[in-house]
């Protein structure tokens, strides 16, 4: 097994699901650990400066060895895993010399990963997959970034003769529920651009994403005994598939692809007294943005003159904006990386990323951090898998685009 594989498997082990009810921060226990897990391994191969802030955040310094002026670079990766689906007791399976058939995740739940449903499976015939047992997620995202950039940082340490600048890296916590580089200290980090190592398929590279908000609308109804209900009982739960009807029915994440943006009906809690719907809203363009987030206020304005004055309530939480403009600005970072991918003879795919990533808010705090591929497919899912070797061509790309760097 690799040594970026070997790590892989260590940090899985770790349940980092985020929590977004939780008020401490990190959200959940399970990132700290992890995070002390990371600077011991830090300490061990030889980083500098090394620090885990009381949010959970770890910063890490490989010096320069070189005595020319060149950009500082920072690789950055979260530790945090999505609270969609269960992390606990991940057990990750390996499928070696994979023949391009279904996978049997789960016999007992009958779980298979099919290249009917996930086509890209056929990309990796002969590659060793890692699977879970199909009652979990993985975790590749994102602790195949953190792995690669370990397993980098441990190349560049072992062997002092290849050339580097200034090195900074980050891992963060609390990605998933929307907290991008919320408590990221740029000022701290001094770098001068960075990349996130959190995108999805090898040879990925992302510098455009979604602007981004979530809606949490709160549904206040009447609860009367049945046998008395009419013209008393306010059923939260009705109004609730009312409300969800009014949306566009081809605008949502089944429908959509490219540049299109969606409404997502993420959770929906509740019974007739009260109801609780969490929705995502997401668009490329800032003006087409803004007449989302005007469409959900006009549907609750519109069922509070037909229910009554605060029958539905509604809090509108922006999270992050769209990183192209931030970007474009120094766009040879991005070329760079498509030269790194190309001389690792990995073809690069550069497309919008229909996401976030800690790179879409660090970009506008003045860290320009487009967003390169940590390996892995069916991110959020219990069909999520990585092949071995999308994670070593990662590590070469960083260890390239390290290269290229120091070579300015």
């Amino acid at each position: 097994m690799s040594k970026v594989v070997e790590r892989f498997i260590k940090y899985v082990k770790y349940d980092t699901r985020s929590d977004e009810n939780s008020i401490t921060h990190p959200t959940t226990l399970g990132q700290l650990q992890l995070g002390k897990e990371l600077v011991r391994e830090l300490e061990e191969i030889g980083m500098e400066d090394i620090c885990l802030d009381e949010n959970g955040y770890i910063m890490a310094t490989l010096p320069a060895n070189i005595d020319k002026d060149v950009p500082v670079v920072g690789f950055i990766a979260h530790m945090d895993t999505s609270p969609q689906v269960s992390g606990t007791n991940v057990k990750p399976k390996f499928v070696e010399n994979y023949n391009g058939e279904y996978i049997i995740l789960n016999e007992e739940k009958n779980i298979i990963l099919s290249p009917k449903d996930f086509p890209e499976l056929k990309n990796y015939i002969g590659k060793t997959l890692i699977t879970s047992d199909g009652t979990t997620l993985l975790g590749a995202d994102d602790k195949a970034g953190i792995a690669e950039i370990i397993t980098a940082m441990d190349f560049l340490i072992k062997n002092p003769k290849i050339k580097h600048g200034t090195i900074r890296i980050a891992f963060t916590t609390d990605e998933e529920i929307g907290k991008i580089g919320e408590y990221f200290d740029i000022e701290k980090f001094k770098a001068d651009l960075a990349y996130t190592v959190d995108d999805e398929a090898i040879g990925q590279l992302k510098y455009e994403n979604f602007n981004a908000a979530n809606a949490k609308i709160t549904i206040n109804g009447r609860s009367v005994h049945t046998a008395e209900a009419k013209g008393r009982m306010v059923n939260s739960l009705r109004i609730a598939s009312e409300l969800m009807n009014m949306f566009p029915e081809n605008e949502t994440p089944e429908n959509t692809e490219g540049f299109e943006g969606f409404y997502h009906v993420e959770a929906i809690n509740g019974n007739v007294e009260e109801t609780k719907i969490h929705c995502l809203i997401r668009d490329f363009e800032d003006r087409k943005f803004e007449e989302r987030k005007e469409f959900i206020e006009k549907i609750v304005q519109d069922l509070n003159k037909k229910y009554g004055e605060g029958t539905v309530g509604l809090e509108i939480i922006e999270q992050y904006r769209n990183m192209k403009e931030k970007i474009e600005a120094v766009k040879y970072i991005v070329d760079i990386a498509i030269e790194a991918m190309k001389e690792v003879n990995i073809f690069p795919d550069v497309t919008p990323l229909r996401g976030g990533t800690d790179g879409a808010r660090l970009s506008y705090m003045g860290l320009p951090t487009p967003n390169i591929s940590a390996g892995g497919h069916n991110f959020h899912s219990k069909y999520e898998y990585i092949s071995t070797y999308a994670m070593e061509k990662a590590v070469e790309v960083i260890l390239k685009i390290i290269e290229l760097f120091a070579e300015m």
